[in-house]
């Protein structure tokens, strides 16, 4: 079973960006589909995107225009570049790779938008 590992959260202020990643363990990351997805206190954990073994994504709206998901199978890693962050993307962030049965999320990574 693939193990998974996000950095690259931090604090930034309303307007800029960041990049998060996802590395992989394993051999078949090629095969997973990958997605990122954010828990903000109180509320479900949502999918913010995601991207298929065949490279094609998705976008949760509130997203759409801003974020970008990409993967690496050399590198067995999966990115979100967010730019023009807004207070409300402030969640902890999660990776997650799917082949069923297999579904699997990292540790997550705290992302704060604040002035």
């Amino acid at each position: 079973q693939v193990q998974l590992v996000e950095s690259g959260g931090g604090l930034v202020q309303p307007g800029g960006s960041l990049r998060l990643s996802c590395v992989a363990s394993g051999n078949i990351f090629r095969l997973y589909a990958m997605g990122w997805y954010r828990q903000a206190p109180g509320t479900q954990r949502e999918l913010v995107a995601s991207i298929t073994s065949g490279g094609t994504t998705n976008y949760a709206d509130s997203v759409k225009g801003r974020f970008t998901i990409s993967r690496d199978n050399a590198k067995n890693t999966v990115y979100l570049q967010m730019n023009s962050l807004k207070p409300e993307d402030t969640a902890v962030y999660y990776c997650n790779a799917r082949r069923l049965p297999s579904n699997t999320w990292g540790q997550g990574t705290q992302v704060t938008v604040s002035s």
